[in-house]
């Protein structure tokens, strides 16, 4: 596959993914919304079938839709994402590149469609937080902690599941998500992906909601640095060459 065609399959399905997973936060949060006070479990199983729908949108590249994914695969010596798409900083750009595109599409569509809720919402951090993640406890090195093991789990998950014979494809993605955001979400909210918080941040700080304060850029870094980190490690650490090295 091309370049453009990596970026654009990866836009499409972050796209779809953001638009969902900010969604259903907005349902939950936002003023006379519908869904108003739904819940957690509800934004945990939202945000699971974001992702099931986003990877199908993205199916030709493998429905990354997150930066950690990518590298951790990566870094996990692999020689291609896909078949035909061989792992190289070129290949990288492009699976990273379309993610962030995505997710500040995604974030954008999502506003469309709650515009009017977030001009009557006055709670500042929850409008931000229908946007990214943040903290309950501010904590920069527990908050960063919370966010290396959630996206480690996701990954190992992902790099062993393309290995089994019992591989169940989207829908065993979408109760990965949900189980890791009921089980280890608390803390931070789980972004357990670069370009889910940053993308929608940044679109937060651009588009004209008003009231709508800070976008906490203080905090931004937990959730990009978080997840990279873990994700790598995941990669090195149950990659194809550790497996082998350890006898599995």
């Amino acid at each position: 596959m091309s370049f453009y065609d990596i970026f654009i399959s990866e836009t499409l399905g972050t796209a779809l993914l953001i638009l969902l997973g900010v969604g259903v936060v907005a349902t939950n949060l936002l003023t006379k919304s519908k869904g108003k006070g739904t819940g957690w479990l509800m934004i945990n199983f939202g945000w699971g079938f974001a992702v099931m729908i986003g990877v199908y949108g993205a199916w030709k590249t493998g429905g990354h839709l997150n930066p950690a994914v990518t590298l951790g695969i990566a870094a996990s010596g692999a020689e291609e994402f896909m078949p035909g798409i061989p792992v190289d900083a070129s290949t990288i750009t492009a699976y990273i590149l379309g993610q962030m595109v995505g997710a500040m599409i995604g974030a954008t569509l999502a506003w469309l469609t709650y515009k009017d809720h977030y001009t009557v919402h006055e709670n500042q951090a929850e409008i931000l937080g229908t946007f990214a993640t943040g903290p309950e406890i501010r904590n920069y090195t527990s908050n960063l902690i919370t966010e290396i093991i959630g996206t480690f789990v996701l990954v190992v998950w992902v790099i062993i599941n393309g290995t089994t014979q019992t591989a169940l494809g989207p829908l065993a993605v979408a109760i990965v998500i949900v189980s890791i955001g009921a089980s280890l979400g608390g803390p931070t909210g789980y972004a357990i992906n670069p370009a889910r918080d940053l993308g929608p941040r940044i679109m937060h700080a651009i588009l004209p909601i008003k009231g709508k304060g800070g976008s906490d850029w203080q905090y931004a870094w937990v959730p990009v640095v978080g997840p990279i980190i873990g994700g790598v490690l995941a990669g090195v650490l149950f990659g194809a060459n550790a497996l082998n090295l350890a006898g599995l």
